[in-house]
């Protein structure tokens, strides 16, 4: 299992393999009865049973698709031993007064309907069936384990991150591959590196439109607004973020990259600037005016030159405030920016050597 310490244990092995669940019987049944499945369950009539998926993973109307469900005692040989069978089933234990499950069950949901059918979601309040959980030996939720060929493969418990979740799925069922949210934000990237804000802010709004609460999306839309000169709006964009997002990477980036262009604008005449390094190379000021004039645009490369020869020349001016700079470039930039990686390098050189 996927955590320290947790295993299916319990009866869970006998009940389901030999002669409980494993043939057809459920709690309160003898030998040889039939487990029911509730009529909720089954495709409505006239309607088959095809599992077609629309692009965003939700089942289409009448297609049958179920990728997350509730099950029950009665429903669960069908709905999870019978139905991993066919592809693996994820069974989420969980109870109304548990934080935690609260916390995980948003980010499950989203990840199973993002893996595009590889899995479905079965979901199981321990409260109100508590009978299987016991089975199994689950002594703490959320728990989620997965069924594949009728039996329990690989499990996790407590909340989880997105990524972790997506690396569990893909470890039960294989690649599952960039959502489609995924796919078109990887789009939005590529047009604004392009210079094509006009389409880069077309995608990250459809992005939006798919996951509003998206990070990596807010915070390229915000930076399209940066690179188009439009503060007030890149603000907006940020100031209008859901709280969970909040703290998303991409948007500390957008914050910091609206700091720098306000810098640069208050800068004035960068041929001064030049001039004043040419007469005084130990002038740090105007150095370091310039650094924060070229890095809010498009030379980079040459802002971190000039920001390193402050470190190398006194690390000490203005509190250190060279290097500061440089932290900030890199996290208005963001890590792919090849300036970054450039920027990285020559400080550790510096500090360094």
């Amino acid at each position: 299992m996927s955590n320290d310490g947790f295993s299916v244990g319990g009866s869970f092995g006998g009940s389901f393999g030999g002669a409980g669940y494993g043939s057809g019987q459920t709690p309160g049944q003898t030998p040889g009865q039939a487990s029911a499945r509730p009529e909720a369950a089954a495709a409505p009539a006239g309607q088959p049973a095809s599992g077609i998926l629309d692009p965003q993973g939700h089942a289409v109307p009448g297609s049958g698709a179920e990728l997350i469900r509730d099950v029950t005692t009665q429903s669960f040989m069908s709905d999870v031993i019978e139905a991993s069978r066919q592809q693996p089933v994820l069974v989420d234990f969980w109870a109304p007064w548990c934080g935690p499950c609260k916390q995980l069950t948003p980010i499950l949901e989203k990840v199973v309907r993002d893996a595009r059918g590889a899995v479905v979601l079965a979901k199981m309040n321990i409260d109100e069936h508590p009978e299987v959980a016991g089975q199994l030996g689950i002594q703490s939720i959320p728990a989620v384990i997965a069924f594949k060929n009728g039996q329990p493969l690989d499990g996790f418990m407590g909340a989880q991150q997105e990524s972790q979740i997506k690396a569990f799925i893909e470890r039960v069922a294989g690649p599952i591959g960039p959502s489609d949210a995924e796919q078109v934000l990887g789009e939005a990237e590529a047009a604004r590196e392009a210079g094509d804000l006009a389409r880069a802010a077309q995608l990250y709004g459809a992005v939006l439109s798919m996951e509003a609460e998206n990070g990596a999306a807010i915070g390229g839309l915000a930076q399209c607004y940066v690179a188009a000169d439009a503060l007030d709006k890149a603000r907006e964009v940020l100031d209008a973020a859901p709280e969970a997002a909040a703290k998303d990477p991409a948007i500390s980036a957008a914050r910091a990259a609206i700091d720098l262009a306000e810098q640069a604008g208050a800068l004035g005449d960068l041929a001064e600037l030049e001039a004043r390094i040419a007469a005084d190379p130990a002038d740090h000021q105007a150095r370091f005016d310039l650094a924060v004039a070229l890095g809010s645009g498009a030379d980079r490369q040459q802002a971190v030159d000039h920001l390193i020869e402050i470190v190398r020349r006194d690390r000490s001016w203005n509190e250190d405030g060279a290097r500061k700079q440089l932290l900030q470039f890199f996290e208005a930039w963001g890590a792919k920016e090849p300036a970054t990686g450039y920027g990285r390098r020559k400080l550790s050189s510096v500090l360094f050597s």
